[in-house]
């Protein structure tokens, strides 16, 4: 039987990369795409099949940042499948980011110039909105969302037999000090981005401790700098003619500059070679790439802690209630609306 392979945001990116390597990898999967947009995704999958033609290719909507389109998507994926064995949680935005200029020209020359590229420590802020739901944008369709569709699909997920795979793309700028327990949408502060990732870690050490038993694991990895349309969307172009240069240049003293989609999504390939059960809950596995241009894998140990991670996932499985319920209540109300314009008819 095909292994089932879905990748959110596979239409550009890492995401991209990432199905072009799987293929490489393994052509006797079945890849399916679920992006945003249909259009891309279609694109996408032209794409990769122009460069493996036999392969196995289907895309799926999903918008991750309303939990209607994340429930269609589910229902359709079980329509579809009768078991997911890797799940790459790979989607994310970064909106309306911001530059403090300052900082950055400041670090630019000096002994933190590495730190302040890798991890966007006191460098990058976000004007985060609420979506349609009444959530954080950021953290709806870079957690929540992906939440919801685990939950939604976790009979596909769960098989004792033969294990399944989640796989989270994080982020060295998942912080703590970005992160809280009682603001964890981070409605109050300006590192939306930094937070959602953060809490990405934490959930997957919370999805371990639940769902291990019942053959299903999750690990969370860093690409490193990658630049992609969300990097180029931080800066003005031709601030980046500057910068890349300088960059190539830093590269020769750091392995987290794996700049290419490709070289980003190493650490996510390795672990669709990897036994789940042998693996670490608490390490997160960054791609590097060396001054020669050599791929590997570094596992490095998370700061996180089992009481808090616990305490996440509970909370988002009471918020996960109380928005199922708000969509049932709401959809109750627009069929008695239609049922009553029918009969005035």
């Amino acid at each position: 039987m095909k292994k089932v392979v879905l990748v959110t945001g596979a239409n550009s990116g890492i995401g991209l990369a990432l199905c072009e390597r799987l293929l490489i990898e393994d052509d006797q999967i079945h890849l399916c795409l679920a992006c945003r947009n249909m259009q891309k995704a279609e694109a996408a999958r032209i794409l990769l099949l122009s460069l493996h033609p036999a392969a196995d290719i289907g895309i799926l909507q999903v918008n991750l940042g309303s939990l209607k389109s994340v429930r269609h998507a589910a229902v359709e994926v079980k329509q579809r499948y009768r078991r997911v064995d890797f799940l790459y949680l790979n989607a994310g935005i970064m909106p309306n980011p911001c530059i403090d200029l300052k900082v950055f020209f400041s670090g630019l020359f000096s002994r933190k110039v590495i730190h302040m590229f890798a991890t966007g420590e006191g460098l990058l802020t976000q004007k985060d909105q609420v979506t349609d739901d009444g959530l954080q944008e950021v953290f709806e369709t870079n957690v929540f969302g992906h939440f919801i569709l685990i939950r939604a699909i976790e009979p596909l997920l769960c098989h004792i037999d033969s294990p399944s795979q989640l796989i989270w793309t994080s982020s060295s700028n998942a912080r703590r000090s970005a992160f809280s327990l009682q603001d964890y949408q981070h409605i109050q502060g300006q590192e939306s981005y930094s937070s959602s990732k953060y809490a990405t870690d934490l959930l997957s050490i919370a999805l371990n401790r639940h769902f291990n038993q019942q053959g299903l694991y999750s690990s969370v990895v860093c690409p490193g700098l990658v630049m992609t349309n969300l990097t180029y969307g931080i800066l003005p172009s031709f601030l980046w003619m500057f910068i890349m240069p300088i960059m190539w240049l830093i590269r020769i003293f750091t392995n987290s500059f794996t700049i290419t989609p490709y070289n980003g999504a190493e650490a996510l390939l390795w672990l669709f070679r990897q036994k789940p059960e042998l693996l670490d809950p608490f390490l997160k596995y960054h791609s590097c790439t060396s001054i020669r241009g050599n791929n590997y894998v570094e596992p490095r140990k998370m700061d996180l802690e089992n009481e808090s991670s616990e305490l996440f996932y509970q909370k988002l499985l009471e918020l996960e209630k109380q928005t199922l319920q708000r969509m049932a209540e709401a959809e109750e109300k627009q069929t008695l609306k239609r049922l009553s314009e029918a009969k005035e008819k």
